[in-house]
């Protein structure tokens, strides 16, 4: 079973707090399996392979917008993230997970993020969102659509009752980071639901410059409930993990105490290492 906490908007320190401690007791074995389902306030995240210049924008402009930045033990690079994009933070000890491969017993790091890029593919799916992987490459792309022939326009009703795509050009619709130490998994997925996506030219999105970034709301036409689209994540997590969900109101709930979450984040925590066993982007 996977316990599920819809948190809200939830500020990046905080969040990373709530992460550090989580990963702790489910590495001692006080908790099980818990997905962290939220929305953060504006924030630039650098993974261990950022390069600074993928930061576009001045740091009165990042002022100006709201816009603070933090660095952190994720794979990857540079990212934004903000209100209308659904993150998830999966803390899953991988070694209750068996592995699909003939050649291991458990679930391993590869598997886990094809994972969540099948999680990510599917609730696209249940929206009318074709997606794609690009190898080489982590996360999960829109297709390349051509352009529609006659004067049917992108985002038009088709026959059969669905939309063809606002956006026709292949392009980012979920970033995935995770770090995993003593088997346990934290940081995860962003998907671009209603986000503002101006927020992006602030940066080159996971140092790809090539790439655009798009958003559910921006291929459909219209926002969505990001709750109702928390609820599918969550379902798909179900499916693609073989676990039940359990959705809990409260953190207490969880571990039947309070966590004594940090509202700050460690001094330098890219050097920062101790028992942590590997990174992905």
């Amino acid at each position: 079973m996977i316990s599920v906490l819809q948190l809200g908007s939830v500020d990046y320190p905080t969040a990373l707090g709530l992460q550090q401690k989580l990963v702790g007791l489910r590495q001692e074995g006080r908790v099980g399996d818990v997905l962290l389902l939220l929305e953060h306030t504006p924030v630039i995240t650098l993974g261990r392979n950022a390069k600074a210049q993928h930061i576009l924008a001045s740091p009165e402009l990042l002022a100006q917008r709201g816009v603070e930045v933090f660095e952190c033990d994720r794979g990857g690079d540079v990212t934004f993230h903000g209100p209308g994009q659904l993150v998830a933070y999966p803390i899953f000890d991988l070694r209750g997970f068996p592995s699909k491969s003939e050649n291991r017993r458990t679930m391993g790091v590869i598997e886990f993020v094809r994972g969540l890029e099948d999680v990510l593919m599917r609730t696209c799916g249940d929206y009318g969102i074709a997606t794609k992987r690009i190898s080489g490459l982590t996360g999960v792309w829109t297709l390349d659509y051509p352009a529609a022939p006659g004067p049917a326009a992108p985002g038009t009703p088709v026959e059969g009752g669905d939309p063809s795509p606002i956006n026709t050009e292949e392009a980012k619709i979920a970033a995935l980071g995770i770090h995993v130490s003593r088997g346990v998994t934290s940081h995860g997925i962003a998907l671009n639901v209603n986000a503002d996506l101006s927020f992006f030219h602030l940066i080159i999105p996971c140092g790809i410059e090539s790439k655009p970034v798009t958003s559910m709301a921006m291929e459909l036409g219209r926002e969505l409930r990001i709750l109702e689209v928390a609820h599918a994540l969550s379902r798909n997590f179900g499916t693609v993990f073989e676990r039940q969900m359990l959705w809990l109101e409260t953190l207490d709930a969880l571990v039947g105490k309070d966590l004594g979450i940090p509202i700050k984040i460690p001094e330098n925590l890219r050097k920062i290492h101790g028992d942590d066993d590997v990174s992905w982007a």
